[in-house]
C-alpha cells in the first residue's frame, strides 16, 4: 500500500466537512511530501526543531498544525507561519503566544486542550480549569490569540463506550463555551477529536477535525 492509496481510503470514511491533520512527526519529508502529492495540506507536529526543519523542506502552502505540549520558549520560532496550536492549556502560554503574535504581526489561532482521559499522562485543562480560565477573561485582552476551538485526547483503549463518553464530553464543553463566551464569535468552530484508532467515533460525536498519522504513514 502507499501513502497515495492509504489516502484514498481514508478520505471514503471521512465526511466533507471534517478536516484531515495529517501527523507527519518522526516521519520525513518525502514521506510529507508524498501526501502532500496526494492531496494533504494540513500537517501535524510535535517538536518545534523537526517542525522548523521540515518546513524548509516543503511547499509553502502547507498548513502546518502544533499537536504537541508547546514550551513557552519555544513559540517565537513557531510564531510567524504556525496555522494552528492545538495544545493552549495555561495562561502563561497564552501570554507568549500573544507577545509573539504581536511581535509578527499575527493573530495565532489556538485550540483550548482539554483533559478528557483517564489516564494521567494526557496534558490540558480540567473542564472546570477551562471554565475558569475562560471566565477571568485574559483571553480577551489577548488580539493576537485566536481561540478557534476545543482539542482532546480520548483514553487508549479498546472500549469504545468510554472513548464515546469522553468525545461527548468534549463536544458538550466545546457547546457549552458556544453559547457562553463565544456566542457571537464565528471563528470558535473547531473540535479537534479523533486519531487512528478511535477517528470515526469522534466524528459521530461531532469533531471537526481529526488527527491522523498511522493510517496515511504506516507505523514509525
Amino acid at each position: 500500500m502507499t501513502i497515495q492509496s492509504h489516502i484514498n481510503a481514508l478520505r471514503e470514511t471521512v465526511p466533507s466537512g471534517v478536516r484531515l491533520v495529517a501527523v507527519s512527526k518522526f516521519h520525513p519529508a518525502e514521506m510529507i511530501r508524498e501526501a502532500y502529492d496526494a492531496g494533504l495540506r494540513i500537517f501535524g507536529e510535535s517538536r518545534v526543531q523537526e517542525l522548523i526543519v521540515k518546513k524548509d523542506q516543503l511547499p509553502g502552502d502547507i498548513e502546518w498544525h502544533f499537536i504537541g505540549n508547546l514550551q513557552r520558549n519555544k513559540v517565537k520560532q513557531i510564531a510567524p507561519f504556525i496555522s494552528l496550536i492545538h495544545s493552549l492549556d495555561n495562561e502563561r502560554l497564552m501570554l507568549e503566544i500573544e507577545k509573539q503574535g504581536a511581535a509578527n504581526g499575527r493573530i495565532i489561532p489556538c485550540l483550548l486542550q482539554i483533559h478528557i482521559a483517564e489516564e494521567e499522562t494526557k496534558s490540558g485543562f480540567s473542564s472546570d480549569e477551562c471554565r475558569r480560565f475562560l471566565e477571568e477573561g485574559k483571553w480577551k485582552a489577548c488580539p493576537h490569540v485566536r481561540i478557534a476551538g476545543v482539542m482532546g485526547m480520548a483514553t487508549f483503549t479498546d472500549d469504545e463506550n468510554q472513548v464515546r463518553k469522553e468525545f461527548r464530553q468534549l463536544k458538550s464543553l466545546f457547546d457549552e463555551f458556544k453559547t457562553g463566551f463565544f456566542r457571537h464569535d464565528t471563528t470558535f468552530k473547531e473540535i479537534s477529536m479523533g486519531m487512528t484508532g478511535d477517528y470515526q467515533v469522534a466524528i459521530e460525536e461531532g469533531s471537526t477535525m481529526i488527527r491522523i498519522g498511522t493510517l496515511i504513514f504506516g507505523d514509525r
